[in-house]
């Protein structure tokens, strides 16, 4: 070390604020190594989440050279209590730019991390688990807005398909069936009825009746013969035909 170093250690907070707006960078790590450990402890705060702590800790770190470089003593706040909002704002902005795996807006992720804090001050009181209602009233919020809370929360680390399920509450054994795809046979109805119906419009306006009395109303080739007085040879030959036409404009 030198002793250029040794002297800036011994230097108070006061000086070494002042040596940094100077524009002396070894002012600036020296107060960064003094509130390195007021960082990495406000960083612990998140380490119930998936963020490695050294992640955790730079992000902190980053707040703190931020917040040193932006401090301004003549404001008569000191430099830890301007320095913890500014460290604890960085690593809310690093969860919600990156932390999530579905992207949520930010008022909906604010408001997920505060019911989380208030169900959990509110189970330590009540010895138990806080009901929606309860914990929306201690919020003044609405049991919608509790209940879509706790589903945001999910959102930040989904569970992953290559994961064993979670029993059901029942205690039986879980299972992912629920969630994979299959294939929905009604998209495919829906397009032949479209293409069919295309097809109807197509056809000549006996033809077109002749197909709706035989398969809508089910009637038999001798009644719609009889509907349309004509013999139910006639029937034959034009259904036959309008089929083929039907069959034909689908195929296209």
């Amino acid at each position: 070390m030198s002793v250029q170093l040794v002297q800036v250690s011994k230097l108070s907070e006061a000086e070494l604020i002042a040596r940094y707006r100077d524009g002396d960078r070894e002012a600036l790590e020296e107060l960064t190594t003094r509130y390195r450990p007021l960082a990495c402890g406000l960083a612990r705060r998140y380490s119930y989440t998936s963020e490695s702590a050294d992640d955790l800790e730079q992000v902190a770190c980053i707040g703190l050279v931020a917040a040193i470089k932006r401090y301004d003593p003549e404001r008569g706040k000191s430099l830890r209590a301007f320095a913890v909002p500014t460290i604890l704002g960085e690593l809310r902005r690093h969860f919600r730019d990156t932390g999530w795996s579905v992207h949520m807006p930010r008022p909906l992720q604010e408001r997920a991390r505060d019911v989380r804090e208030v169900t959990t001050k509110m189970i330590a009181e009540l010895q138990r688990s806080p009901t929606p209602r309860e914990v929306a009233e201690r919020m003044q919020l609405s049991v919608e807005e509790v209940l879509e809370s706790r589903a945001v929360r999910r959102a930040y680390s989904p569970d992953s398909l290559d994961a064993p399920p979670k029993p059901s509450e029942d205690g039986s054994p879980g299972s992912w069936d629920w969630v994979h795809g299959s294939e929905d046979e009604g998209y495919a109805r829906v397009e032949a009825g479209v293409a069919v119906e295309r097809a109807m419009r197509a056809l000549p306006e006996r033809e077109r009746q002749i197909i709706q009395l035989r398969y809508g109303a089910e009637l038999s080739q001798a009644e719609i013969g009889s509907a349309l007085g004509i013999s139910q040879m006639h029937v034959s030959r034009l259904l036959r035909r309008s089929l083929d036409r039907v069959g034909a404009i689908v195929r296209v």
